[in-house]
């Protein structure tokens, strides 16, 4: 098949391609081109490729013609285009084989196109040749600006970086086709950010430029403009902004606020007080504005923390002050940051320093003892009076008050207005050796101001007690005991306290006239008590007294006698004392469990006679006739109805209850215990006269007299028994106010069983007053 294949546009410039014959026998034919350079073709082949600028205007864009050589014009033939995009945005003339497109094409939405073209005679409506397939290319233009698809960029470098430090790297990306000339290549530039940066324009690198201070500025904006076509005139631009934050870097030290501080603190405060706080100011931030203070104090009385939180400075207290010692303080603080890099210490050479003046405040202190504790001597049995020794306070403050001294809880010292100490009562070491005093000292002009302090006094012996038994002895001498036998061994004691160890001496007493024993001195504070004959008589003398001289080794030397009672003993073949101590200890144990048994009779007594009170008093304050409150019950009637008042006449007939042929006449007030005594006289008179009731009545009557647990006077005793009337007045308050005279109650024996009650106890043999 011929065809023929015209181009008339190419880039906008007018192209007549001659038409290319394909012949059957497959021969290559050249075909040269109108500018000169030559196409290859084989027959059976067409020309299978179109160029379609993008972005054409025109509403109908003419591409080319496909023409077949069999056509001889006749418009016997039809071209038809398949393929995608045709019809819709490419057309054909089906008569002249003319290709159009209909719609502006876009080379970055579809750059190629594939087709198919055929051949159809009108006259047989079969294809004239095979279906050829071709191709349309869309040729480029620079439409597309470059874009800046990672935006927004932000990058942090540190402050006082030096130059050429990589901040970050921008990249832009442009959709025209990189092959077709400069449509893609881009070049970087900065629109804003001199002189502290800089970009590469290839790579899109920005670099700094010059040294930058976070604490003068700490962000900055840079405007980055990306060209395409190198930059050439006609290229497109786009462009985007990059945020840099600066961050800190510890190039600054921190500087106290102010030169001087002025602080107060009491001398009453106690150690860790906090007086006051200093403060510095750093313009780093983070842990680059940490802070760390330290004081030049000779005196040591201060000493400064580092609050992590604020980084202030608190100064406190580290030793107790004293006005009246010194009463102000001169003292310089240090700051300084804990951690600083080395390449950064040439920023920290000298610290920053301020001074702290301190005014130490006066108060009122309590008087101050010389001493903290006084130890005094005393020998014992000194007169009354006696000094022991002198305590002394002195008021620190500048006015020097006068100072009271006294002693608390204490019978045997006294202080006066000196401080010396005097004794009250004699002194006896061998009751209480030592004393603990405690002196208080109180200032005059302020009583409030007190002080104390402990005062030790120690009684010194002196040789005022003999010595005496160490213990009592139980001696026994058997009847048949032989001259020389020891029958005792004796030990004595002194309450005196001696600076050498005791000795003791030991004799009979030169009035004893008993020749029977005798007594042999140890030399080591014991004696024996020997027989000096042989035999004893149990009946003719059954106990001996012998007296015996105890001297000690005291300065002077004090003697005691005492005395040794020496029982003789029938000892039997034994011949051994101990049979009679073991018959003393059972009598004397036959003794003590008598005492104990006796002892518990007694209090057996006691604890029953105790029992037997309560229950008598238990038995006084039951109810004396129990049967009332079964007869209480039963005469109970309860009634639901409210009346008005004294007012409300329509809702009973006061007359019922109120007799009108007697009044009651207002009585003089007599006291209620002779009102009382009345009323039981007078019921006697109305009950019946059996003499039996009389009896149990005024019985009734003295054990309401002279029961403690008895009701007062002033209220009801009722007994078990109904009288047949009595002369007690209305209980009742209606009308009682009008009404002058006594009044007869026999009437309510007439109103029935519910009044039966009150008829028994205002019959008409008993008046009283309401």
């Amino acid at each position: 098949m011929n065809c023929w294949l015209l181009l008339p546009f190419m880039f906008g410039i007018p192209l007549l391609w001659p038409y290319i014959i394909a012949t059957e026998n497959s021969k290559t034919e050249e075909v040269r081109h109108p500018a000169g350079s030559h196409l290859r073709i084989r027959r059976g082949w067409m020309w299978n490729q179109f160029f379609v600028p993008e972005e054409m205007n025109k509403t109908r864009h003419h591409i080319g013609q496909l023409r077949s050589d069999l056509d001889n014009g006749n418009n016997s033939f039809q071209y038809k285009l398949l393929g995608v995009g045709a019809g819709n945005i490419f057309a054909i003339d089906e008569r002249t084989g003319d290709i159009y497109a209909v719609e502006k094409l876009d080379r970055e939405e579809r750059s190629l196109y594939t087709l198919r073209a055929q051949v159809i005679d009108t006259t047989t409506g079969r294809a004239v040749e095979p279906e050829s397939e071709f191709v349309i290319r869309v040729s480029d233009i620079n439409d597309n600006e470059p874009k800046f698809l990672d935006e927004p960029y932000e990058a942090i470098v540190p402050e006082m970086s030096p130059e050429g430090t990589l901040v970050t790297q921008v990249t832009a990306s442009d959709a025209d086709d990189p092959s077709s000339g400069n449509n893609a290549r881009l070049v970087y530039s900065l629109l804003q950010g001199q002189p502290y940066f800089s970009i590469e324009p290839t790579t899109g690198k920005i670099r700094i430029s010059s040294k930058m201070d976070r604490e003068l500025q700490d962000e900055y904006w840079v405007i980055i403009q990306a060209k395409d076509m190198i930059g050439l005139p006609g290229a497109l631009s786009g462009t985007t902004s990059v945020l840099i934050k600066l961050s800190d870097v510890n190039d600054n030290k921190p500087i106290f606020k102010d030169s001087l501080y002025r602080l107060t603190v009491s001398e009453s405060a106690p150690v860790g007080t906090s007086i006051g706080k200093i403060m510095a100011y750093d313009r780093d931030i983070g842990e680059n504005a940490e802070m760390d203070y330290s004081i030049e104090d000779d005196s040591g009385t201060f000493d400064v923390i580092t609050n992590n939180e604020t980084q202030e400075g608190i100064i406190i207290l580290k030793k107790k002050v004293n006005f009246e010692d010194q009463n102000h303080y001169r003292i310089r603080a240090k700051v300084k940051n804990p951690q600083v890099d080395e390449q950064l210490r040439e920023y920290h050479t000298e610290a920053s320093t301020t001074v702290i003046k301190i005014q130490v405040e006066d108060v009122d202190e309590p008087p101050v003892f010389l001493l903290p504790y006084y130890i005094f001597e005393i020998f014992e049995e000194c007169p009354h009076g006696s000094s022991v020794g002198t305590v002394s306070a002195t008021d620190p403050d500048q006015r020097k008050s006068p100072i009271g001294y006294s002693i608390t809880r204490s019978e045997v010292f006294s202080v006066d207005d000196n401080g010396t100490i005097f004794t009250t009562n004699p002194l006896d070491r061998e009751t209480s050796a030592w004393y603990n005093l405690s002196v208080i000292a109180t200032e005059k002009y302020n009583i409030a101001q007190i002080s104390s302090v402990p005062v030790y006094v120690q009684l010194l012996n002196i040789n005022d007690h003999a010595p005496e038994f160490s213990e009592y002895y139980e001696t026994y001498v058997c009847e048949n005991a032989v001259a020389g036998q020891v029958i005792q061994t004796i030990s004595a004691v002194d309450r005196d306290e001696s600076i050498e160890h005791h000795h003791f001496y030991f004799n009979l007493s030169v009035e004893e006239n008993n020749s029977s024993f005798a007594i042999i001195d140890n030399q080591d504070n014991t004696a024996v008590v020997v027989t000096n004959r042989t035999g004893f008589s149990l009946q003719e003398e059954p106990v001996f007294y012998i007296s015996i001289l105890i001297a000690d080794n005291g300065i002077p030397s004090l003697t005691s006698t005492n005395t040794l009672t020496i029982h003789v003993c029938d000892c039997g073949d034994a011949d051994s004392t101990q049979t009679c101590s073991h018959k003393d200890f059972m009598l004397s144990m036959g003794f003590r469990a008598e005492v104990i048994t006796a002892v518990l009779i007694c209090i057996m007594i006691i604890f029953g006679f105790i029992f037997l009170n309560l229950g008598l008093k238990q038995r006084r304050k039951q109810t004396l006739f129990p049967e009332k409150s079964e007869e209480f019950r039963e005469n109970i009637f309860r009634y639901d109805d409210e009346g008005g008042g004294e007012a409300d006449t329509e809702a009973f007939d006061i007359a019922q209850l109120r007799g009108s042929a007697v009044m009651r006449g207002r009585k003089p007030r007599r006291h209620a215990r002779a009102e009382m005594r009345s009323l039981y006289r007078q019921s006697l008179q109305v009950g019946p006269d059996s003499a039996v009731f009389r009896k149990f009545i005024l019985e009734k009557l003295e054990e309401a007299d002279t029961d403690p647990c008895a009701p007062p006077f002033d209220s009801l005793q009722t007994y078990a028994f109904e009288g047949t009337g009595s002369l007690a007045g209305s209980l009742s308050s209606l009308d009682s106010a009008a009404s002058d005279h006594d009044e007869n109650y026999d009437y309510l024996n007439e109103l029935g069983p519910r009044f039966k009650r009150l008829a028994c106890m205002f019959g008409s043999t008993m008046q009283s007053k309401n």
